[in-house]
């Protein structure tokens, strides 16, 4: 039995319909079972909750030994901060599953070794230290920037020409597509012969500076579309004016910061994904624009 948390969310929607497609039992967890699809609900076990919840995971893992892991988006409107809440989230399921022997695939961020803070990319590498320590069989995804976040900025790049962000427009910011990560998650679910743990970078065969995405996003689109940094300290203001609490403002800055720092050379990764920036553009994002 394989057990998908976020089976409605970007990630865990594409690894459950590879899982799905295996013929293997799958049972997911679901705040909202109505978003699910009318296959997942004749094809696998629904169970409705929180899988932050000490109860709700302990049912999901009954009779289970897989399970793929993603911890989702704290709320912009939390006092505690990042890595308080990824810790949390995740001790009832760490506990559970080194308890039942289940193997666990689980979405963090590349960077591991990184010498300082890191904000939302420390409090994933604090949550894979816990499953880690406590003897389960693990394997870390390590990612980059999601392409797919690019995808927000779709109106501005419609209406303007332009996207922002506040990382360094000449410095490169390694990236990842979702469909690879979702891939490779479904491969190693599937595959029931590797124990212990270990990390598993995936990074995009290009590495483009934000400027260089520009150029790349204007081949895509046939325009000019240019890249606009946004100083850091105006993109910890503007969160807060959106109604971020000044904890997860500034772990939001503080990850931005260290990703300006080179955070993600920190940890080696391999050749690359299948997915590059500029295919991803064609496949993604050019659709997302002329919509």
């Amino acid at each position: 039995m394989i057990v998908i948390t976020t089976p409605t969310g970007d990630i865990g929607r594409q690894v459950l319909d590879h899982v799905l497609d295996s013929g293997e039992a799958v049972r997911v967890i679901a705040r909202d079972p109505s978003r699910l699809s009318a296959r997942v609900h004749a094809q696998a076990e629904v169970l409705e909750g929180s899988h932050g919840d000490a109860d709700t995971i302990t049912k999901a893992l009954e009779g289970a030994d897989r399970m793929f892991w993603l911890v989702p988006p704290a709320a912009f409107t939390r006092t505690d901060g990042a890595r308080r809440y990824y810790v949390e989230f995740t001790r009832a399921a760490c506990r559970t599953a080194a308890s039942r022997g289940v193997r666990v695939v689980g979405v963090t961020s590349l960077g591991h070794g990184y010498q300082g803070e890191a904000g939302l990319l420390s409090a994933a590498l604090a949550m894979d230290e816990l499953f880690e320590g406590s003897g389960v069989h693990y394997r870390a995804l390590a990612l980059p920037f999601f392409m797919e976040n690019l995808l927000r900025q779709a109106p501005a790049i419609t209406e303007q020409g332009t996207f922002s962000m506040a990382n360094a427009a000449d410095r490169p910011l390694p990236t990842v597509a979702t469909r690879d990560v979702a891939a490779t998650a479904a491969a190693l679910l599937l595959d029931t012969s590797w124990s212990g743990h270990a990390r598993v970078a995936l990074v995009s065969p290009d590495n483009l500076t934000p400027d260089a995405m520009a150029e790349a996003i204007s081949d895509a689109l046939g325009r000019t579309v240019r890249y606009r940094q946004t100083p850091l300290a105006d993109y910890q203001a503007a969160m807060v004016q959106r109604g971020a609490s000044q904890a997860m403002a500034q772990d939001f800055a503080v990850m931005v910061e260290a990703q300006n720092n080179g955070v993600y050379d920190a940890e080696a990764h391999g050749p690359g994904t299948a997915t590059g920036f500029r295919q991803w553009c064609q496949d993604t994002l050019k659709p997302a624009v002329q919509s």
